[in-house]
């Protein structure tokens, strides 16, 4: 497969709108491998390869252990992670396949059981931008280098 066409330079003022989503999320509160376990996992559901190679790295280079990037995809049947971490990557799951229905209020509660509304807000914003992200590589077909 080849790439069809570089975002960055066919449409720079939408490519740079995403990097400042980028920017801001990278001034919020939440936790960096946090943040790469949302990217990692919404990237594995959506099938967005360069973006599943490009957090794994990221996750990697900030510590983030080979253990749980390898079981990320079966994160539930795991005790590698957290209760806060479970809520958000069942939250993650939720908003990423969100034409199988809405964000379930059990799946909420949990991550507000944790986390107070702005932090909650965050992270939506991060699952968000990085469903985004997904979508860009996919249609492009963004390929990740060798």
């Amino acid at each position: 497969m080849e790439t069809r066409f570089f975002m960055e330079k066919v449409n720079p003022k939408g490519y740079t709108a995403m990097l400042e989503l980028e920017k801001y999320l990278m001034s919020t509160s939440i936790d960096k491998k946090l943040k790469e376990l949302i990217k990692i996992r919404a990237s594995q559901i959506n099938g967005c390869a360069f973006c599943i190679d490009m957090h794994t790295k990221d996750a990697r280079k900030i510590g983030e252990t080979e253990q749980r990037i390898y079981a990320l995809n079966a994160w539930r049947e795991t005790p590698f992670f957290t209760p806060e971490e479970r809520a958000v990557l069942a939250l993650t799951e939720a908003i990423t396949l969100v034409t199988e229905g809405h964000v379930p209020d059990d799946v909420y509660n949990d991550v507000r059981r944790y986390f107070d509304e702005t932090k909650t807000a965050e992270i939506i914003m991060a699952i968000v931008t990085i469903n985004a992200w997904n979508r860009i590589g996919i249609s492009t077909r963004k390929m990740p280098s060798v």
